[in-house]
């Protein structure tokens, strides 16, 4: 069998990296175009705001336990919460999982604040921007050296004019001129 030049190999390995690497740069370019509007929309979550009305709590009570469990069940929710405080003068926050409560007591105005996740759009963008940190962080560093070996090896998959010593070199430098000068414009 005669020994493979390098270009077989360059065939073979982007090839398989690049179906290895299919999901995860679905992933992250979905993910990508969402946090690049996140001045137009909270790419991970639904943010619900609703407002609603409670019987008035007239004078100055204690904001305490007592007061956030009244309160819920005024609104007919369940007693648990995380924490409680005091934004205001007459004003209460309650905080529970994913869902904040501001009541204002003189008047009885509630303000309710819903946060769901998105679904699966929350996890792209929490792989995408390295939540997880710890062993997450050698995977997404594999995952960009996948990503330059499948750069490499694509410039010199083909020969000729239509390769990299012909139309190939200015389609390279256009990806690298190009990127650059809208940033810099940009910016």
């Amino acid at each position: 069998m005669a020994a493979r030049n390098w270009r077989y190999w360059f065939h073979v390995l982007h090839r398989d990296i690049g179906y290895a690497c299919v999901g995860l740069t679905l992933i992250y370019a979905v993910s990508g175009i969402a946090v690049n509007h996140v001045a137009d929309w909270n790419p991970s979550y639904v943010i619900e705001k609703v407002r609603a009305r409670i019987e008035p709590v007239g004078g100055a009570p204690a904001v305490d336990d007592a007061l956030a469990r009244r309160l819920l069940a005024s609104m007919e929710l369940s007693p648990d919460y995380n924490t409680l405080f005091v934004p205001g003068p007459g004003q209460v926050r309650i905080i529970r999982q994913n869902h904040t409560i501001d009541v204002e007591l003189a008047s009885g105005s509630v303000l309710h604040e819903i946060v769901t996740p998105r679904f699966l759009l929350a996890d792209a963008n929490a792989m995408h921007l390295n939540h997880a940190k710890r062993a997450w962080t050698w995977f997404a560093d594999a995952f960009a050296v996948a990503l330059i070996v499948l750069a490499i090896t694509g410039m010199f998959l083909i020969k000729g004019k239509h390769g990299i010593t012909g139309r190939g070199a200015w389609l390279t430098a256009l990806g690298f001129i190009v990127p650059l000068a809208l940033y810099w414009w940009a910016t």
